[in-house]
């Protein structure tokens, strides 16, 4: 089998078509890379000036390497296989969404590292309960969430409590899998 592409190689191939040197971006997609990349290793820390980091569809089973994107705000490891969430202390000041979907994540132990976290994307996955899924209660900015095709959300759904069981945990919640949430007005 081929050996994956390094996130050096990646970027080195990126610069090329964008004309532009990776350092100095704030937007890089080293996205569906043949061969895909299998490690966030330290060439990312160049990325001084990265906003929006997109390495969806590769084949990563580790967040790591974060430390040296002092501005990052959007990450996206979709269609990985992400197993944890661990490794986000380095952009935990920072980031504002994490789009995660499509990984194999079962626990949510790390993600309260992200106080500004407002957009989480981690549908399909593999959190099959309520356990895991009210450490999102860290997350004192979280606004948007999409968590369809989790074990707990279809288990939920099917009983028709999914809705009503997440927003009373997460009362801040303005959007729950792409449909606004509405709060009814208390009665005097």
């Amino acid at each position: 089998m081929a050996k994956g592409t390094t996130i050096k190689e990646g970027l080195s191939k990126w610069e090329g078509t964008n004309a532009t040197k990776a350092a100095e971006a704030a937007e890089v997609k080293l996205m569906g890379l043949n061969p895909p990349i299998e490690k966030m290793d330290a060439s990312l820390s160049t990325l001084a000036c990265c906003e929006k980091l997109s390495l969806s569809s590769n084949a990563i089973e580790k967040i790591a390497n974060l430390n040296g994107l002092k501005h990052l705000k959007v990450l996206s490891l979709a269609r990985n296989n992400i197993k944890s969430l661990t490794g986000l202390e380095a952009v935990g000041d920072t980031l504002e969404q994490l789009w995660i979907s499509y990984n194999l994540i079962e626990k949510l132990k790390g993600i309260g590292v992200l106080k500004k976290l407002q957009v989480l994307y981690m549908s399909n996955n593999s959190v099959k309960d309520f356990s895991e899924f009210q450490k999102l209660t860290d997350l004192p900015n979280l606004v948007e969430l999409l968590f369809v095709g989790n074990p707990l959300e279809e288990r939920c759904t099917a009983e028709g409590t999914w809705r009503d069981e997440a927003t009373k945990r997460l009362a801040k919640l303005k959007k729950l899998d792409g449909i606004p949430v509405v709060k009814e007005e208390e009665e005097d």
